[in-house]
């Protein structure tokens, strides 16, 4: 099931965004696919820094809450980067993603990811860390892993489909 009408990605790929993706490849390749491979790289170390530790693999000497909190500030950053530079690429070829299993993958899996973080793991992890049980938090660093892996998995799927 898609979260849009192909009519959606019909005009996106007749917009102004997918005419320059379109025409532009080197436009296309350097703030597309560039700024969105960086922002991704950025998004995936928050991730890990993040979540390695509350499982107390890195950082120990740092309060797992203003790692969190340093973290999760560029998590927002990459996040809006990455959404920014994937409407731009996506534009390009829109009718091809509308119609590639795997892009759904990847935007339900985001979506996922995007829900887990605001729903779940800040409300979670934005008190102290002491007053939660080791393996809550330990559980939740495992989670939030286990989908920001499949995010980055469905999303280099789109490659390959």
């Amino acid at each position: 099931m898609e979260l849009l009408p192909l009519g959606f990605f019909e005009w996106a790929e007749s917009s102004f965004l997918g005419y320059i993706g379109k025409t532009y490849g080197g436009i296309y390749a350097t703030l597309g696919q560039s700024v969105h491979l960086i922002s991704l790289a950025v998004l995936g170390g928050a991730v890990l820094v993040s979540d390695f530790r509350l499982l107390g693999w890195v950082l120990r000497d740092v309060p797992s809450e203003v790692v969190a909190e340093q973290a999760h500030k560029w998590f927002k950053i990459a996040l809006f980067t990455i959404i920014a530079s994937g409407v731009f690429m996506a534009a390009a070829i829109a009718i091809k993603l509308y119609y590639n299993a795997a892009y759904w993958a990847k935007m339900y899996a985001l979506i996922a990811g995007v829900l887990f973080v605001f729903l779940v793991r800040r409300p979670l992890l934005g008190g102290d860390h002491s007053q939660i049980n080791p393996w809550v938090l330990k559980l939740v660093a495992v989670a939030s892993i286990l989908v920001w892996v499949s995010v980055a998995a469905t999303g280099r799927w789109i490659g390959f489909s």
